[in-house]
C-alpha cells in the first residue's frame, strides 16, 4: 500500500461545500478550464487510463479503457452520452450519498471533464428515488452551474457544449444494473437488456453511451489537477487511489471513511468503525455489500483491494463492509439477504425468477425451526443453477454467491440450526436483553 492522503471528503468538510461560491473560493472548476483550453478529448482519456483508476460502483473495471470504448466521432457521428449512475441500492452501500449531498459541483465538474474526454452530447445523473436531499442538492448544483455558464452551450466561452439531466429512479435495485438504468432513462420498466450489444455501441435511445458510478467520476477532477502519478501513489499497484468504505452493522462507529485501496479491512474497523461494538467478538462479514458473500472473521485482516478480497473467494464490489458479531445468527441474515433478491428480481430469467424465491423460501423454512438436513445441499444445488454468467444481468449471481458462502463457511451453524429446529443463538440472545 502506498501513501495515505486524503481528498475525496475533504470539500465535504467546508460549510456551504455544496454551493457554487464555495465550491469556486477552493478552485472549483479551474481543471475543467484548463482541460477545455490545453488538453485534448484523446489526451484526458489517456490521462485516465494511465493513472490506473477503477471503477468504484461494484465491477472494478478500467474507467479510462471503458472511455475509449466509446467509438472515434471522426468515424461515428451519433449522438453519445453518459449515464451517471446514482442508484445506489446495495445493500450495505452508502458512499455515492455523501458525495451527492456535500461536495455536488465535484462531481458535475467530473461529469463535464469526461464529457470532453468522451465528447458527449448530455449527461443524464440517475439518482435513487429515497435519496431526496442529495438529488435536491445536485439539482441545485446543476442549476447554478447552468446559470454561470459551466453547463450547457458554449461552456466557459469555449465551443465546448454538454447538458445535464437529472432524474429520480422509483426504489427499484434492478435499475442500478447498467442496461436497466439505461431502459428506466428511456421511460421503460427497468428490464436488463442482453448483450452484446454494449452500451458503448448501443446505450441510450440506440446511441454511444458510458455508465460510470458517481465516486468514480468524483475521482476525475483530481486526476486531472494534480496527475496520474500522484494517483498511483495512493493505493495499490493494481487498484490506486482512495475508496469510500461504507462502514454498517455491529461496529461502534458506523460510518462512511475515506481510506487507501490496500488498508487491512482489520484496520478500518479498528481505527475508523471503533471495532466491534459492546466489547463482542467478530463472526462474519461481508467485504464489499450484501452481493459479495459472507466471509468467516479469519479473513478480516485481508487488504481491502480488488486482487486481495478476490483471493480470499469474494468480491471488492463497492467496499461496503458490513460485520457482524458473535451473537448474529448466519441463517436470519441470509433469509434477510436472499428476501431482497427475491423481491428485486425483475423476472426476466426464470433462474433468477424462480431461483431467488426458493433461496428466499428455504432460508426462511430454516430459520422457522422447519429446515431439513438435505436443505443445505438443496440451497448449493439451486445456487449452481443461478450463477456464474446464466443470466441477462448479475442480480441472479448478487443472489447465489451469498448462498455458496455461507454454505461453504457455516455449514455447521446451518446444520445445528436445523436440527435443533431454532436458533442456537437465540437462549443468548433472549439472556442479554435481545429479541428472540
Amino acid at each position: 500500500m502506498s501513501g495515505t492522503e486524503t481528498y475525496l471528503l475533504d470539500g465535504c468538510a467546508r460549510a456551504g461545500s455544496h454551493t457554487l461560491d464555495v465550491y469556486r473560493k477552493h478552485g472549483g472548476y479551474d481543471t475543467l478550464a484548463r482541460v477545455l483550453k490545453e488538453l485534448t478529448p484523446a489526451e484526458v482519456t489517456e490521462i485516465v487510463k494511465d493513472s490506473g483508476l477503477r471503477g468504484r460502483g461494484g465491477a472494478g473495471f478500467p474507467t479510462g479503457l471503458k472511455w475509449s470504448f466509446m467509438p472515434d466521432p471522426a468515424q461515428d457521428d451519433r449522438t453519445r452520452y453518459m449515464a451517471l449512475n446514482a442508484d445506489e441500492s446495495e445493500p450495505g452501500t452508502c458512499k455515492d450519498r455523501v458525495l451527492l449531498r456535500e461536495d455536488p459541483h465535484r462531481l458535475i465538474e467530473g461529469c463535464l471533464i469526461a464529457a470532453w474526454a468522451m465528447q458527449l452530447s448530455a449527461v443524464y445523473i440517475y439518482v435513487r428515488g429515497e435519496y431526496r436531499l442529495p438529488y435536491d442538492r445536485v439539482q441545485a448544483a446543476v442549476n447554478e452551474a447552468r446559470a454561470a455558464g459551466l453547463v450547457g452551450a458554449k461552456i466557459l466561452g469555449t465551443d465546448f457544449s454538454c447538458e445535464i439531466f437529472m432524474h429520480k429512479g422509483a426504489g427499484a435495485y434492478i435499475c442500478g444494473e447498467e442496461t436497466g438504468l439505461m431502459e428506466s432513462l428511456e421511460g421503460k420498466r427497468g428490464h436488463p437488456r442482453p448483450k452484446p450489444p454494449f452500451p458503448a455501441g448501443f446505450g441510450l435511445w440506440g446511441q454511444p453511451t458510458t455508465v460510470n458510478n458517481v465516486e468514480t467520476i468524483f475521482n476525475v477532477p483530481f486526476i486531472l489537477e494534480r496527475g496520474a502519478d500522484w494517483f498511483k501513489n495512493l493505493g495499490t499497484e493494481k487498484s490506486p487511489g482512495n475508496f469510500l468504505c461504507g462502514v454498517s452493522g455491529h461496529v461502534e462507529r458506523p460510518g462512511v471513511y475515506e481510506v487507501p485501496l490496500g488498508m487491512p479491512a482489520q484496520r478500518i474497523l479498528d481505527e475508523h468503525a471503533g471495532g466491534v461494538w459492546k466489547g463482542r467478538a467478530l463472526k462474519a462479514w461481508f467485504p464489499g455489500g450484501s452481493s459479495t458473500g459472507l466471509m468467516p472473521a479469519s479473513t478480516i485482516d485481508t487488504p481491502m483491494d480488488h486482487d486481495s478480497i478476490r483471493g480470499i473467494g469474494s468480491m471488492f464490489g463497492t467496499g461496503a463492509m458490513i460485520l457482524l458479531d458473535e451473537t448474529a445468527c448466519v441463517v436470519r441474515a441470509s433469509f434477510v439477504i436472499a428476501r431482497f433478491y427475491d423481491h428485486e428480481s425483475c423476472g426476466q430469467c426464470s433462474q433468477c425468477r424462480e431461483g431467488t424465491q426458493w433461496l428466499s423460501q428455504i432460508f426462511e423454512r430454516i430459520e422457522d425451526g422447519r429446515g431439513r438436513p438435505e436443505d443445505i445441499d438443496l440451497l448449493t444445488d439451486l445456487a449452481h443453477g443461478m450463477a456464474p454468467g446464466k443470466t441477462i444481468c448479475a442480480l441472479s449471481d448478487a443472489a447465489a454467491i451469498p448462498t455458496h458462502s455461507v454454505v461453504k463457511h457455516f455449514r455447521a451453524e446451518l446444520l445445528e440450526h436445523i436440527e435443533l429446529g431454532r436458533c442456537p443463538l437465540q437462549a443468548k440472545r433472549v439472556a442479554e436483553g435481545a429479541p428472540a
